[in-house]
């Protein structure tokens, strides 16, 4: 245990030294005033070394610079910032202590000195240390795992296609939590793609074991069942089957699955409550809302299926509503953002569209969501990804 004191006169100095060594505190250092303690916790080092330091007992009032500001200048340190502080002083001016925990003190000692008093006071505080070592070690340890299981959830994600039949892209940029967000997509037979966009509820570990839960049975539902209405039933089913009755809340997710036909050339669709997706087909714009609720909320949905059919080109965005809200307040003005920005960038791929959004949103670098754009051109559209 690892103790510095820190006071002008020798004699206080002394004193504190024989109390805690009679204790069995015997790693102790013995300072005369601030600057030598700034010098010892080399803050004004460009390289400093780890200093161990477990606990400061500090006099308030030394000549140069007091314990107050010696006490607000350490703290300030991020190395620091965590280490406690006990001011030791003769005044019992009850302003100066508030002032004192005010500068990031734990604790205050009056003089003359009193063994019990003192003594009761380092444990107290040196007990609030080990616990909040202790946590930022297991918060340590946490961010480490999430940072892993972030890595796993990246590692899910669809690699894009890119053939003579179409171009399937994506950009995701997720936030500093768990995701929530989901895209896939598999080619079910020649000519044939299943595309799938899902956000799941919430945000964090839960909704993240969640949305990996859903994926395990994604490729088996659209290379298996491939139709929309279909799939979105399976999904459905598979989400109830998480449900507890004594839970207070549900799981769900929000979803848009379509399968694309380049042979046929149509676009077979459902919406789960999700954000209408944008198509392009032969120049005119659809907007993709014919769908059902979100899967999870209920055992049994309705679900009805949309059909587009295009002659010679169709593009497709798809995209959560992280990207929508960080465009605009109100919907109907992102998805007009969306539109014009899509009908602009023709040839260019989810990055270049994605860029340029950010460039006219403010809103876009200061999102806490998940922000996720899936774009799909067939043969004679999108040129380069």
């Amino acid at each position: 245990m690892n103790i510095v004191i820190v006071d002008d006169n020798m004699t206080n100095l002394m004193i504190i030294e024989k109390i805690l060594q009679k204790a069995g505190y015997d790693k102790l250092v013995l300072l005369s005033s601030a600057r030598e303690l700034y010098h010892y916790l080399q803050l004004e080092e460009p390289n400093p070394a780890e200093v161990p330091v477990d606990l400061i007992l500090m006099d308030l009032m030394m000549p140069e610079i007091d314990g107050l500001e010696a006490c607000r200048t350490i703290l300030a340190n991020e190395r620091y910032e965590d280490l406690p502080i006990i001011i030791v002083t003769a005044m019992g001016d009850s302003y100066k202590m508030a002032e004192a925990m005010d500068a990031g003190a734990l604790d205050y000692v009056m003089k003359p000195i009193n063994k019990v008093e003192l003594l009761a006071r380092i444990r107290s505080v040196l007990r609030l240390k080990y616990e909040k070592d202790l946590r930022k070690e297991r918060d340590k340890r946490i961010q480490h795992e999430l940072n892993l299981a972030k890595q796993v959830q990246l590692s899910m994600l669809s690699d894009p296609i890119q053939n003579e039949d179409v171009n399937i892209a994506a950009v995701y940029q997720p936030s500093f939590e768990l995701a929530g967000d989901l895209y896939a997509w598999y080619q079910i037979s020649p000519g044939r793609y299943g595309v799938i966009l899902l956000d799941m509820m919430g945000h964090g570990i839960s909704s993240s074991l969640v949305c990996m839960y859903i994926y395990s049975t994604l490729k088996d539902a659209i290379t298996g069942i491939c139709d929309p209405e279909a799939v979105m039933i399976e999904l459905n089913r598979r989400m109830n089957q998480l449900q507890m009755p004594d839970r207070m809340e549900n799981y769900y997710f929000t979803a848009i699955y379509f399968v694309l036909d380049t042979a046929e050339r149509t676009i077979e669709y459902v919406n789960a409550g999700h954000p209408a997706g944008i198509m392009i087909v032969d120049e005119e714009v659809k907007l993709l809302k014919t769908g059902c609720c979100p899967l999870g909320f209920f055992e049994e949905i309705e679900v009805e299926k949309g059909i587009i059919t295009y002659k010679d080109e169709a593009q497709i965005l798809l995209f959560t509503d992280g990207l929508s809200e960080a465009l605009e307040d109100e919907y109907e003005d992102a998805i007009s953002k969306l539109i014009s920005s899509l009908q602009e960038q023709r040839n260019a791929g989810p990055s270049e569209l994605f860029e340029q959004l950010e460039h006219g949103s403010e809103m876009m670098g200061d999102s806490k969501d998940d922000m996720c754009l899936v774009m799909v051109s067939t043969n004679g559209g999108q040129e380069a990804l």
